[in-house]
């Protein structure tokens, strides 16, 4: 038994009255239009939007947007333009270097403009060392808030998953604002 099992069968063994987790209902905010607060929000926080429209060529799309990029990334069978597969690479270090990587949300948070990632990649770092990070997200997989994002989160196969809103960003105590300090210098969701 580990200190973790033995640490929790101690308090197992000296509690004396054991309660029901109680009912809760919470009465969050909801919005009429999910998806005009979500690009609100999304915008708000420094990230772009798109919204695919019927029979636009998403792969066109994105290589006019980023015409510069050069080294893309994606794991999607639908994304055409990549020049490379993050998960055929042995090692996180050879993501170095990346312009753009393209990924899957698997549902967006209106009421903060962040999109629930499930790392469905081989290296996460995928998320975070590319210069812009492109989220491919199904405009009907909007949520009104946090308390509904927390029922449907799950994590799969590689046992990680992370809420992505807007570019990273920090400010040091001089107030100094740095756009990708920690992650991505730009962030774009493309809902189709």
């Amino acid at each position: 038994m580990n200190s973790k099992e033995l640490i929790l069968e101690s308090i197992r063994k000296h509690t004396q009255t054991k309660y029901e987790k109680p009912e809760l209902s919470v009465d969050a905010i909801t919005y009429p239009d999910k998806q005009a607060k979500f690009c609100e929000m999304l915008q708000f926080v420094g990230g772009e939007f798109l919204i695919l429209k019927e029979g636009e060529n998403l792969n066109e799309m994105i290589m006019r947007l980023n015409p510069e990029a050069k080294r893309i990334g994606s794991t999607l069978s639908y994304i055409t333009c990549n020049t490379f597969n993050p998960d055929e690479l042995e090692n996180s270090t050879e993501l170095n270097g990346t312009d753009l990587a393209i990924v899957e949300g698997l549902f967006g948070v209106a009421e903060n403009g962040a999109v629930w990632m499930d790392q469905n990649v081989k290296h996460k770092a995928l998320y975070f060392i590319s210069e812009k990070l492109i989220i491919v997200l199904d405009k009907n997989k909007l949520v009104n808030n946090m308390h509904e994002a927390y029922r449907q989160m799950e994590i799969g196969q590689y046992g990680f998953g992370v809420f992505i809103s807007g570019p990273s960003k920090t400010a040091d105590i001089e107030q100094a604002l740095v756009i990708g300090a920690h992650g991505p210098k730009g962030l774009m969701v493309i809902l189709k």
